[in-house]
């Protein structure tokens, strides 16, 4: 049976494309597609995701299945978007009557970064699965928060110096939830959202890992 094998970004370089079409036995899982990429060892930390739901490395196939390969992530209501950001946009998705505060969180190319000259960065997502996952998040905030409404606009593509990469907008009956909220969506972000980020500088580039 055939199945299809997405990558995503140091990974689809090294590859040289963004998908691989393998035949595989019936009984194949997730984790036994590895060694039919040709990509060397496999390394640490490396999640999957089929038909753009993250699953275990048991999971078994079926023909036709596409399985994503996750790097380790960097990195509406929830959109990716290769145009400028709105703060004002994001903010007004998330107005609400009964709402006391609204909370907001806008990240921003910086020039400096590790000790080295950034000079732009570049935003690469598993579109259709990385918007389902801020999904996913925004729900689980609102649930053990109480709030009104999320919204979450990223970047994708490049992003200069000075420029927005990200905003988040919360809003909620009370400040203190609207700020914990926001301030969690964040961090979660950069951990769970099929998002990577490519740093080009003076001399090289890389693409950062987890949490960064």
């Amino acid at each position: 049976m055939q199945v299809r094998v997405r990558l995503f970004a140091a990974l689809r370089e090294q590859a040289g494309r963004g998908s691989v079409e393998l035949d595989v036995p019936e009984g194949t899982t997730v984790g036994d597609l590895w060694p039919g990429l040709d990509l060397g060892e496999e390394p640490a930390g490396i999640l999957y995701a089929l038909n753009k739901a993250y699953v275990d490395r048991t999971a078994p196939l079926a023909a036709g299945d596409e399985v994503a390969v996750i790097p380790p992530v960097s990195g509406g209501d929830f959109r990716l978007s290769e145009q400028p950001l709105s703060l004002d946009a994001v903010v007004a998705e998330v107005r609400d009557d009964d709402a006391g505060a609204i909370a907001t969180f806008v990240g921003t190319t910086r020039r400096h970064s590790r000790g080295r000259d950034v000079i732009r960065l570049e935003y690469e997502a598993y579109e259709g699965m990385a918007e389902r996952v801020m999904a996913d998040l925004a729900a689980g905030l609102a649930r053990r928060y109480e709030l009104c409404k999320v919204a979450i606009h990223h970047r994708v593509g490049t992003v200069d110096i000075g420029e927005t990469s990200v905003i988040i907008a919360v809003s909620a009956p009370h400040r203190a939830a609207a700020l914990a909220a926001c301030g969690e969506a964040i961090d979660e972000l950069k951990t769970s959202v099929p998002l990577w980020k490519k740093e080009l500088y003076e001399g090289g580039e890389e693409w950062i890992s987890q949490g960064s």
